[in-house]
Order: C-alpha cells, then structure tokens, then sequence
C-alpha cells in the first residue's frame, strides 16, 4: 500500500452498521488491518460489553472512536416516558465518555403531537439539558439534521441550519461541546449548503458519508456505498472543507446488499474509493484554509 493511500486509509473511519456482521472487537481489529484510523460504535452493540476494555482494545489498535451512535428521540407522549429517555440520554453519555468517543451523535427524534414548531423548541431544551451533563462528563454532542424524509417519524431537525440553531443555543446556555454532524445522505439536496457550511465552521464534530441511489428502494436501508449514486462528492467535500472540520470521515451505510458482502471486502471498498475519490488533490475552496487531511 503506497504512502498516500495509506495516509488516506488513516483519516478514515467504518461506521459498524456498516458492516454489522462483525462483533465489536472484529471490527477494530478488522479496521486496524485494513489501516483505518477510526470506528462508528453503535450502542446496542455494546450493550453488555466492558466498555473500559473496548476503550483500550481500540488504543492497543491505534484507533479513535470516532462517534457514539446514538443520543436523542428527546420527546415523548407521557410523562414517565419523557423521564425514561431523560435517562436513557444520560446514559449515552456515560457510555461516550467510557468508550472515548469523540461525540455522541444525537438524533433528535419526531413531534409526538404532529406540532412541528413546539416540538423543535422542546428538542432544544432538551439538549441544552443534556449539554449541562455533558459537559461535565467531558462528552461532544453533535446534532444530526436529518433527510426531511425522516420528519415524521425520527427528527423534527431536518436541516443544517436549524441543527446549528439547536447547538448553538444548547453550547450557550448548557455549557459543554455541542456542535452538528453533516452527514452526506441527509445534506446533499440543500441548495443552501454552501452558505450554511460558513456558518458551520468550527462547530462541525463529525462527518459521515452514504450516497443517494436511485431508485431509492427503502428510505433508511436503500443507502449506498459512496460513489455508487447521485451525490456530488467532490462538491460536499468542498463543504467539509469550508468548515475547517480536520477530524476522520466516517462511512455509514445501511443497505442489506452491503451487509451481505465480507466486511473485509467492504472496508476495502471505502478505502479504495476515498483515496482515489474523496482524497484526489485540488484546491480547497477560497478562504478555506489547508486542504483537507489526506488530500
């Protein structure tokens, strides 16, 4: 493997959905093979593992966690529910601060009475509560805004601006990291991306990467590998890039024809595709500092 290729593999991160047919400790050793510098953990796969010692398995590795997957569904119907996932998010931050994920992504989930505006409001509050503990756990919260196709029944929060307004106002008034996932599946539509992306800078703690095939045969698993439908990835990553986000790149695929491959076979593919795709040299755009890592 030549030195740049290499370099790349090592801002590169395999989301374990991905390649759900491993365990945890198969997919940091997986990684670790394939020259990865990072994994997506997912919290019911650890559900019942030490978490401590994944923590320093991933070390022994030479790998970051790079995100916690998931955080948030803040809202619901009743009260004793409310109270169930108030915990349940306090918990997810103690399995982040555990595992040494660079950030909880947070999900924020839908609007139990169909009121869109209340409910965005109420999503606020809630992870301007989370933050406060958060911060004292030393855990990142990033927003994930989500494909407007999820409004209904996963996120009021369908856009980059209005997942920037959550965190600004939860980093103001709870204290702590709280900052926003662009995630290019759920982002790549936005004829306002660019602009919102100078808005971003700084406040980017996570990047994930899927592609948009047509036709789309299942809204959360007709997912695809990067490169395989109608994104424009050299134009997002010139977003990436505006924001002065220097962290890894993470691939989250959900899609059972990926699940089906070796997940050796698909770690590969990524890498081979982001270093001769996501990786090729051209100039960051104006006024966005160096390049991306890799590049």
């Amino acid at each position: 493997m030549g030195t740049a290729i290499g370099g790349a593999r090592r801002q590169l991160s395999m989301n374990q959905a991905t390649v759900p047919r491993w365990s945890t400790t198969e997919l940091l050793e997986g990684c670790a093979r394939a020259g990865y510098g990072g994994v997506g953990l997912w919290r019911h796969r650890l559900e019942g593992e030490d978490l401590t010692l994944l923590a320093r398995h991933a070390a022994r590795c030479d790998l970051q966690v790079s995100s916690l997957c998931r955080g948030g569904f803040f809202l619901a119907p009743d009260p004793v529910d409310q109270a169930r996932r108030t915990a349940d998010n306090r918990r997810a931050v103690d399995e982040a601060a555990e595992i040494g994920a660079a950030a909880l992504v947070l999900v924020c989930g839908p609007a139990p009475d169909r009121d869109l505006r209340s409910a965005r409001l109420a999503v606020t509050e809630a992870v301007t509560d989370l933050a406060a503990y958060a911060g004292d756990a030393g855990v990142a919260l990033a927003v994930e805004p989500m494909n407007p196709l999820y409004c209904a029944d996963r996120s009021v929060v369908v856009t980059l601006d209005q997942a920037l307004a959550v965190a600004e106002v939860a980093a103001r008034n709870g204290g702590g990291t709280v900052g926003v996932v662009l995630d290019s599946y759920h982002l790549w539509w936005d004829p306002r991306l660019e602009d919102l992306a100078r808005d971003a800078a700084g406040h980017v703690l996570a990047v994930q990467l899927a592609d948009w095939v047509i036709p789309l045969t299942d809204m959360l698993n007709g997912r695809g590998m990067p490169g395989e439908g109608a994104i424009d990835f050299p134009a997002f990553q010139d977003v990436v890039a505006s924001t002065g986000y220097a962290g890894l790149d993470e691939v989250e695929v959900f899609n059972p024809a990926v699940w089906d491959r070796g997940p050796a076979e698909v770690l590969e593919a990524a890498a081979q595709w982001y270093s001769t795709s996501w990786c090729t040299a051209y100039p960051a755009p104006s006024g966005a500092g160096p390049a991306r890592p890799g590049a």
